[in-house]
């Protein structure tokens, strides 16, 4: 929708959460990258309705720098996420197509 309106494709605050999450778990981040986690952990948590983020780890904005970062991870994970289906596609196509001439 937001490519629609003239905005840039990007990845969902879920996606961001998500990837995020499993970056920290293989190395330490860093304070910036820790206020953008926190920021979108607490936007994902509302958006979702799931229990309430606790006030002293929530996050309800972040600075200019951190937003263009935050964007910048959005774009590359959409980026990679049609690069991926695009592929699929492709390996599927292949694979049908030799299908077919075998039988």
């Amino acid at each position: 929708m937001k490519a629609l309106k003239g905005d840039k494709p990007m990845g969902t605050d879920a996606e961001t959460y998500a990837y995020l999450y499993t970056a920290g778990l293989t190395a330490p981040i860093g304070h910036d990258w820790g206020q953008i986690y926190l920021y979108v952990a607490t936007k994902t948590y509302r958006r979702w309705g799931k229990n309430e983020m606790p006030t002293d780890i929530a996050v309800e904005s972040i600075s200019d720098y951190q937003m263009q970062e935050l964007n910048r991870l959005k774009e590359w994970l959409y980026r990679k996420r049609t690069q991926v289906r695009l592929n699929r596609q492709r390996t599927e196509s292949r694979r049908c197509s030799s299908f077919r001439r075998y039988y």
